[in-house]
């Protein structure tokens, strides 16, 4: 994960401030060369890490930090604060501008994933109530039409091609078609080159100047470090970029780029590509970031994730049935596949304060195992699965045959479900209420349904 590297270094760091009553002069120089060359270490610029362990250090060389019963803790703050500030502040949200339909121009380097984030991207403005079109403007690369069409087709978002004609005019016929077609957000794929040239500048900036987009948001590649923060330059040098998104942060990205970039162009990260499937984007906060890189957690974003994969009113119809002794191996299936939309387990405990991801680095739940529960349950009738108490020996031999596993295996199952079913009993009376209380307290009833599927197991 994008980093991790940096993360542990700075915790290294800190621990020895930890062991200290008392802070000299000498403590915070010497924390400050570790930070440093952990930012250096991350790809972070030279004139960056300068200029961010400069005014740490005044910072925290301060009377009221040396002399407070907390100095390593006051420090940490210190850092965090300006970590946020270097990474842009506050989360900058995409600009639609006052024109309907509203252009968002994406441009950016082959290979950086524009084509496939730039679908994300307009799959999560449909999920904020807009009607996006896709449009394909890159008529050079190999499959790159065909590739958003697939992307779109996904998303079940409409995609707007005239073939290998003209880019510019292209992007014209696109908010034409959005206009007449009710689209009030189109995004436009433009085409990239491996390297910068002025061919490629002059079609991007003939484009801008034919659609007046709301946004030009530079899509690069988080694993190539500084490389990025060199595009991410040219890129606005010459265009004039309103925003970045990083992708591939879910890889082993030093995390430079993210350091560096706001810093280098004056242009906030807006969004971050954090995995491969089509879902994953989220916007960029600069401070959950920070929080993250600092081995703090990240408590929003769980709990966003969590609001995302869970509905609500099924979340609490769930808690109230394990409360009466009503789950059934249907609510069970539903449960498990809400926690399985989440994700990996191990970027899940990134998230969480205090908890240690490494050791959790590489969990995900068995996907295979997963199925093969879902294959079981969608073999019974429902009479079994509203009282698993009637499966009996021959049932269990058609089931298994139906869902093409073992009796084993279903024996597997039913004991996880009567495993959950016990825990919750335990839980019962003060037990659950307080339960109920501490889960309402970490963001809503999205919760209830977290906490009852993740009981079951579910084959990790």
């Amino acid at each position: 994960m994008a980093f991790e590297s940096l993360s542990d270094k700075l915790t290294a760091a800190f621990k020895k401030l930890r062991g200290k009553g008392r802070l000299t002069p000498g403590d915070i120089k010497e924390a400050m060369r570790e930070v440093r060359l952990a930012l250096l270490d991350a790809d972070v610029s030279y004139k960056v890490v300068k200029e961010f362990t400069k005014t740490v250090t005044e910072r925290a060389s301060g009377t009221e930090v040396l002399e407070s019963l907390s100095p390593a803790q006051m420090v940490i703050k210190i850092v965090n604060e300006e970590l946020c500030r270097l990474m842009g502040g506050e989360n900058q949200k995409l600009s639609y501008g006052s024109k309907t339909p509203s252009v968002v121009m994406l441009v950016g380097l082959q290979g950086a994933g524009k084509t496939t984030n730039g679908a994300k991207l307009a799959a999560y403005t449909r999920k904020q109530g807009k009607r996006p079109l896709l449009a394909a403007c890159d008529i050079y690369r190999p499959a790159a039409i065909k590739q958003l069409e697939t992307v779109g087709a996904q998303l079940d978002i409409p995609v707007f091609q005239m073939g290998q004609t003209n880019p510019v005019d292209i992007a014209k016929a696109a908010v034409e078609h959005a206009r007449k077609h009710g689209n009030d957000v189109v995004f436009l794929d433009t085409a990239g080159r491996l390297h910068i040239d002025e061919e490629l500048m002059e079609e991007l900036r003939n484009i801008r100047e034919a659609v007046e987009p709301s946004e030009i948001l530079l899509v690069v590649d988080a694993m190539t470090g500084q490389d990025a923060v060199n595009a991410a330059t040219a890129f606005d040098d010459a265009l004039g970029i309103t925003g970045v998104m990083l992708t591939k942060l879910d890889g082993d990205a030093r995390g430079g780029a993210a350091l560096s970039i706001r810093s280098a162009t004056g242009k906030p990260i807006k969004f971050i590509g954090t995995g491969e499937k089509l879902d994953m984007i989220e916007p960029f906060h600069p401070d959950r970031m920070a929080s993250r890189i600092l081995g703090m957690g990240d408590v929003l974003t769980l709990i966003e994730k969590a609001e995302q994969s869970f509905d609500e009113k099924k979340a609490l119809e769930a808690a109230e049935k394990l409360r009466a002794n009503r789950f059934t191996l249907s609510d069970y299936l539903e449960q498990m596949n809400q926690l399985k939309s989440m994700g990996d387990l191990g970027d899940l405990a990134g998230l969480i304060p205090g908890m240690d991801a490494k050791a959790l680095k590489g969990a995900k739940m068995d996907e295979k195992a997963m199925a093969r529960q879902e294959a079981i349950i969608l073999s019974m009738t429902q009479a079994e699965r509203d009282n698993p108490g009637m499966l009996n020996s021959s049932r269990k031999k058609r089931i298994a045959a139906g869902s093409g596993t073992s009796v084993v295996d279903v024996n597997r199952l039913l004991k996880q479900y009567d495993a959950m079913q016990q825990m919750v009993k335990q839980l019962s009376g003060k037990g659950m209420r307080k339960l109920q209380k501490k889960m309402s307290r970490m963001g809503g009833g999205g919760f209830g349904g977290f906490g009852g599927g993740f009981g079951g197991g579910f084959g990790f």
